[in-house]
């Protein structure tokens, strides 16, 4: 499946049914009074959070989305039947965003949850509702609402426990293939990541008394000047945004920089790109240490100059497997913490001040994307 994470579809909802006008008949006796029925509600247009789903290829073989016309009312006082709402099944993390008004419709971040798009037109009345004492045989109706049309720009933005940031080869998804059920693919050359991949931990392999699993998600390998657009790290920055926790994955065998200088790259592009990032707890995993079996004072000499940092990290190879199981008791028992102290605080501050503030960061988000895309057309990672 191809992976899309920005797209642009219009959804229509359904028009509403006109009322009737309608006289109960009888032979000679053509208008015995009215009975011309209400007609039905147009149908609504939903996103519907569908946690199976890690991509927008949902939405990539069709643009248009129309919901049911609701049905002319019918004598006798029978009501229209209602349009059948339409329900699009999206990832967790999907925005709506309304080019024409300009305004975020919402955020789709639980499974089940409907993010409605656009309202089905109101039923029509029918003759019978216009009765008094003064007008008995009316002939009076309203058509039924029309619908409405909404022009979408979707993003999605990737729901994961941990992030994993690094630069091309850093090894980022073997660690993935090796810890989860993820099988992204895999090479010696860089960017053999071109779309990110999620993939769950199950703790309980490890530990048949936890029961708890975690998600992580494998970003492609960033380059300098990411935070700008260069390349396609702009791109997958976002899908870090949402992540509780970031681990930057450095490879300790590139002998033409220190692994100091890799996270002090990343964390500056990081930072560059959103301020929200220098909130999130971090830690570095130090991969390929298998590379100083034969030079373990090598190894030393590295860790020394991290541990000046004051950041916590593991060691691991995940070509050969070792410290893999450190690694995950080290990521669960990060989150538990994370999660006793979100539990016990009665004053989180959320990530957008007010409904207002959070439209207009996501708002300006989408208009970034849109000016990086049509400034750098069909430009990819260098």
């Amino acid at each position: 499946m191809i992976f899309k994470d920005l797209t642009q579809i219009t959804v229509i909802s359904g028009k509403g049914g006109a009322g009737l006008v309608s006289f109960k008949r009888a032979s000679n006796r053509p208008k015995l009074g009215p009975d011309g029925g209400d007609g039905g509600f147009g149908g609504n247009v939903y996103f519907v959070g569908n946690n199976q789903l890690n991509s927008l290829s949902v939405l990539r073989y069709k643009q248009e989305y129309k919901a049911e016309d609701g049905q002319r009312g019918g004598p006798n006082g029978r009501t229209g039947r209602n349009g059948k709402d339409l329900e699009i099944e999206v990832p967790l993390g999907t925005i709506a965003y309304d080019m024409d008004q300009q305004i975020v419709l919402g955020e789709v971040t639980e499974q089940g949850q409907k993010l409605l798009l656009a309202q089905g037109g109101k039923r029509g009345l029918g003759n019978i509702r216009f009765v008094s004492s003064t007008h008995q045989a009316p002939e009076e109706h309203t058509p039924g609402g029309e619908s409405v049309t909404v022009n979408l720009q979707v993003e999605l933005k990737l729901i994961a426990d941990v992030g994993l940031a690094g630069f091309p080869n850093a090894g980022k998804s073997s660690l993935l293939s090796r810890i989860s059920s993820a099988k992204p693919k895999i090479a010696d050359y860089p960017f053999t990541t071109l779309t990110p991949n999620l993939g769950v931990v199950d703790m309980y392999e490890e530990d048949s008394s936890i029961t708890n699993s975690f998600v992580i998600a494998d970003i492609p390998g960033l380059i300098e000047g990411a935070s700008s657009g260069r390349g396609l790290g702009f791109e997958f920055l976002r899908h870090l945004e949402r992540t509780k926790m970031i681990a930057y994955v450095i490879d300790v065998s590139d002998e033409s920089t220190t692994p100091r200088k890799v996270y002090e790259k990343l964390n500056k592009e990081l930072d560059s790109y959103s301020a929200k990032f220098q909130l999130k707890p971090s830690f570095l995993i130090l991969n390929k240490i298998d590379m100083f079996d034969s030079n373990p004072d090598k190894l030393s000499s590295i860790e020394n100059e991290i541990k000046n940092l004051g950041i916590p990290y593991v060691k691991i190879s995940a070509l050969v497997g070792t410290g893999l199981k450190e690694l995950k008791f080290f990521i669960y028992n990060q989150l538990e913490k994370l999660r006793s102290s979100i539990d016990s605080s009665d004053s989180i501050e959320p990530s957008y001040q007010t409904e207002e503030s959070r439209n207009e960061k996501l708002i300006d988000g989408f208009r970034l994307v849109a000016d990086m895309r049509s400034s750098t057309p069909g430009k990819t990672n260098e």
